[in-house]
């Protein structure tokens, strides 16, 4: 993954992070695995981990330790009440953004065309 890639991807993990717990409640290496899954073959897991840390400290998911066949009891994340406005706000900016960010895209590929 290149430098910009990268660089797009922090501002927009928080949000993505919380789209996957909106379907099912999981922990650090299952949403990294799905993360993989759906194509962010470059994401560690610590940068999964840091994040969790966060959205768990601004109130975003609550946290419950389920026992583990091996080692200590991993956290589950689920996504809550306040973490769901959250996502909602999130997609709204994101449909902002990328309509407008097509149609200057739009625009600089194709000049000649009016009222775009």
């Amino acid at each position: 993954m290149g430098k910009q890639m990268t660089e797009m991807l922090k501002g927009t993990l928080e949000g993505i992070v919380l789209a996957i717990l909106a379907v099912q409640p999981a922990y650090g290496y299952e949403i990294t695995a799905r993360l993989r899954d759906q194509g962010f073959s470059d994401i560690v897991e610590g940068t999964v981990y840091a994040l969790l840390v966060r959205i768990e400290q601004r109130g975003l998911v609550d946290v419950a330790k389920v026992p583990s066949e091996k080692g200590p009891p991993r956290k589950v994340y689920t996504l809550n009440a306040l973490g769901g406005e959250y996502l909602e706000e999130f997609w709204r900016t994101w449909t902002f953004l990328a309509e407008r960010i097509e149609k200057l895209h739009h625009h600089i590929e194709n000049p000649q065309e009016e009222g775009t």
